[in-house]
Formats: C-alpha cells, structure tokens, sequence
C-alpha cells in the first residue's frame, strides 16, 4: 500500500551550499519580521537539525560545526544588512535532536527548524502559581510556585545523585518508597520550572530524564486537545491556565494560578 505520508524528497536539497543558503534565506525571512527596531529583543537564535546519521555530516558542514563563529557571523551580516540591530550579546546555538521541538518553526524541506528567543517585557510584580497533583502521589497535593522561586526542580524522590555525580534537590517529589504505580515512571530527573521575566511566564522545561528515550513529558492545553511532546531540554514551554503535564506514563499535574481547587 503506498504511503502517503512519507515527505515529499523532490524538493529537498542535496548539497551542503544549498542547504545552508535556505537556512540563511529562512533566517532572513523571520529576522526582517523584526524590523521597525524590535530586533533589539532578541536574545538569541537556536537552530535545531533532525536529519539521519547518513546526513549529519553535510548538516555538520552547513553550519561550520568546527568553527560555530563563523555561522553567527553569517546571520549578524543578514542583520547588518537589512539594518535589525541586534544587541552585542545576542547568542547562535546549534542543536542535533532526535526530533523537532514543537515550539520551533520548521523550515520547508530541511530537516532543521528555527527559535528565536526574545524579550517580550519585564515583569516588577511577583507571580504565584499552583502545581497541582491529579494522578501519582507526591509529598503534596498542591505546591504554589513563585516567579521569585528561582528553578523547580521536578522528580523522583527529593534528594537524588545525578548522573554527573552532583546533587539535585526535587521540590516536587514523587516518593518511591509509597508503592504509587505513577510514581515509578517518574525520572529523578524529570523535568523543572522557570519563571522568565521577560515572557511574563512560567516555563517548564524537560531535563534528562524526560526526553526519549527516557520517560516522557506531554502535555494538553485546555484550549487544545493536541497534546505537545517535550524532545529537547533548550526550549522552555510557556504554561497557561489549566495546562496538563503527564509525566512517564500516568503522574500527572495541572498548572493553574488559582489557589482555589474543587477538583481535589
């Protein structure tokens, strides 16, 4: 039976300068949408590749893996000439991934796809928020969240060993020692929150433990029945009001800015 899902390859390039001019043209296109002096809030550029193993080294070339100046170079001359000023301390970064963030935009026929980070604004009040724990048992059935709380680490059991031999401490901790079926699929490093003063929110970040191959994290809006699958621990999620976040296979928590809970 055919396949009518496989991607259309007539159109994919198959050369490392032509390649690299689409990345750049596609770069381009995105930075002259922040014209009109916006280019100021951008803080950063990750461009994130995808392909086979038989093709990361001509995606390697692409992107001068061996001298990752020259690329940024490439994009600071793309700004210089259609007058976007980015700031002095703007940062290029280059990511291989087994897939494609969701959050990033894919660029046609590559198997690459472009973020831009930016500052949006500044926060000067501070924001709580609330985990709330659904499915799984954690030391709490409700954790508030501060954007003065700094990281919030997320994971099995409250003081683990990572796997670089440095110590993590999980203020949302799912106990083992409970017998919680959820809990078991539960990384000891799951995932974490941060408040980004600059997006005026809170993102979750997937940490080692919770990118494949490892336990997974997903999570459904309540304005979107699709959930969203977390493959790299660059890009931070921005959370909104009533999202759901399944961590492995059953522990899951609501993130809300309500207090009040008649769901418990």
């Amino acid at each position: 039976m055919l396949d009518i899902f496989k991607r259309n390859t007539s159109d994919r390039p198959v050369d490392v300068k032509t390649i690299r001019d689409r990345l750049l043209q596609f770069i381009k296109e995105r930075l002259k949408k922040a014209e009109g002096g916006e280019g100021s809030n951008i803080k950063g550029i990750q461009v994130f590749i995808a392909c086979s193993p038989e093709e990361k080294h001509m995606y390697e070339a692409v992107v001068y893996i061996e001298d990752a100046e020259k690329f940024k170079n490439e994009v600071q001359k793309i700004a210089d000439d259609y007058a976007i000023e980015l700031p002095d301390s703007w940062t290029m970064e280059v990511i291989f991934v087994e897939h494609l963030p969701a959050e990033a935009l894919k660029i046609p026929n590559l198997d690459a796809a472009l973020f831009i980070l930016t500052r949006q604004r500044s926060v000067h009040q501070t924001v709580t928020a609330y985990i709330k724990v659904r499915v799984g048992e954690a030391e709490k059935d409700i954790y508030p969240i501060s954007s003065t709380g700094g990281k919030i680490c997320i994971g099995r059991e409250r003081r683990v060993q990572t796997a670089d031999g440095f110590y993590r401490e999980n203020k949302i901790a799912f106990p083992e020692a409970n017998g919680n079926e959820s809990n078991k699929f539960v990384s000891r490093q799951h995932a974490h929150l941060e408040f980004d003063n600059d997006l005026g929110c809170f993102l979750l970040f997937a940490d080692e433990g919770g990118v494949p191959p490892r336990n997974k994290i997903k999570i459904r809006s309540a304005t979107d029945a699709n959930p969203i699958k977390l493959y790299t621990t660059k890009i931070g999620h921005p959370l909104q009001e009533g999202d759901q976040i399944l961590l492995g296979q059953s522990a899951l928590l609501e993130f809300s800015y309500k207090e009040e809970d008649n769901n418990l």
